[in-house]
């Protein structure tokens, strides 16, 4: 890709109303693009990592039997009064309005009342249990303020899978595979060691859920961590559990960020709407549910947050719009010819072609965050280039071939 011709540009300074890190990095970057307070459009660059961090996200999901749909965001109101969710005294996040032609309807904030009805329609036997459907879908929730950039926004993409199960114990066996694969996520994206399984309250689903923590001093919430167990308890239940539930060990006190929630919905949601089968014994039951969240948008900011400095950008390779920026500096020869060759290999790469000074071009590297920056000009060999990892301190001098190799 010719820099010259990529839609986005980076700027020197985010918006003056852009407080976060994230999102002024991201802005700055041209990773995305401010709408309005809470709502951010994605640009190329930030478009192509956000995919990166769903393919992740799919591939685990998949992995663990997962089925992927799609559900409308524009919602019936008859099963969400069903299950007395529907008023907004019950859930003050609504976006509502109504039909030219008559009739109420809501933006989705969250799917587990349509996706229990659509379950309900398509289960005749025990044989069809356990399912497990996920989708990544768009969000709304009308916050008060937004705030933290794209970490809390009004508008989302969100991966929510839900599990369908014949018995909890069954229900139990899954929660644990879905808790790993969690921590895989974490892990592959490049803040596993900063996240933490942590305890919190399971609202009116259940006595207890389970969060994954991302430790960071902008966060929203506050956690308490075991050093023993690196496990941690929400502060909104910290009174009912002052020690680490697992070893009693002492806690410490930290700010976080949410990135994932697991929940046990057990038969609330199957009772107010119906979703029953029956077992081997034709005994009737309700279908025992439990509902999996996690944000790619959010994954981006936290990284954003975590995987920066001063300059700008830190990105791992995997997650990486490109793995490659080609600087070509006045008086370079060949350019062209070596971006030819890398993406023949394979390797995508950001070719800045652009005609503006030395300086703007490694400012923007540095900002843009791409893993190595490769330099080709008139002070360079021909069949050399100068590569500098994102992370390193000093550059080197490589030939072309031990490039094509390294990447």
């Amino acid at each position: 890709m010719k820099q010259s011709v990529l839609f986005s540009r980076t700027r020197r300074e985010a918006p003056a109303d852009e407080v976060s890190k994230n999102a002024q990095l991201l802005i700055r970057a041209g990773f995305i693009h401010k709408e309005m307070a809470g709502v951010y459009s994605f640009l190329p660059l930030g478009l192509r990592t956000l995919n990166k961090i769903i393919d992740i996200i799919r591939e685990e999901m998949n992995a663990l039997g997962g089925q992927e749909v799609l559900l409308s965001a524009l919602q019936d109101p008859t099963p969400w009064k069903k299950t007395l969710r529907w008023d907004e005294q019950a859930v003050d996040s609504w976006f509502k309005t109504e039909f030219k032609n008559g009739g109420e309807t809501g933006l989705a904030f969250t799917h587990e009342e349509p996706i229990t009805a659509l379950v309900r329609e398509h289960l005749s036997s025990y044989k069809d249990l356990p399912a497990y459907l996920y989708q990544f879908q768009t969000k709304f929730r009308n916050e008060t303020r937004a705030r933290s950039g794209i970490i809390r926004t009004r508008e989302f993409i969100m991966k929510d899978l839900y599990s369908f199960s014949r018995t909890e114990a069954e229900h139990e066996e899954f929660y644990k595979k879905i808790t790993a694969a969690y921590q895989r996520i974490f892990e592959r994206i490049g803040i596993g060691a900063h996240t933490l399984l942590t305890y919190a309250s399971g609202g009116s689903f259940s006595r207890f859920s389970h969060e994954f923590q991302t430790r960071t001093a902008v966060g929203e919430d506050t956690i308490h961590i075991c050093s023993k167990c690196n496990i941690a308890v929400n502060h909104e239940i910290s009174a009912e559990h002052p020690t680490c539930p697992q070893c009693s060990n002492e806690l410490a006190e930290e700010r976080a960020v949410e990135v994932g929630n697991i929940f046990t919905l057990g038969t609330r949601f199957s009772d107010a709407l119906g979703l029953r089968f029956r077992d081997e014994k034709g005994v009737e039951r309700s279908v025992f549910m439990g509902s999996y969240g996690i944000g790619p948008a959010r994954l981006l900011g936290v990284i954003a947050e975590l995987l920066s400095d001063e300059k700008g950008l830190v990105l791992p390779t995997h997650l990486a719009p490109y793995r490659v920026h080609l600087l070509a500096l006045p008086g370079a020869r060949g350019a062209n010819a070596l971006e030819g060759k890398l993406e023949k290999s394979g390797v995508d790469v950001l070719h800045d072609d652009r005609a503006c000074a030395a300086g703007e071009k490694f400012a923007d590297a540095d900002l843009i965050g791409l893993p190595i920056r490769a330099v080709l000009s008139a002070k360079i060999p021909t069949g050399k280039v100068e590569i500098k990892e994102r992370t390193a301190s000093t550059p080197r001098i490589i030939s072309h071939t031990e490039l094509l190799r390294y990447v």
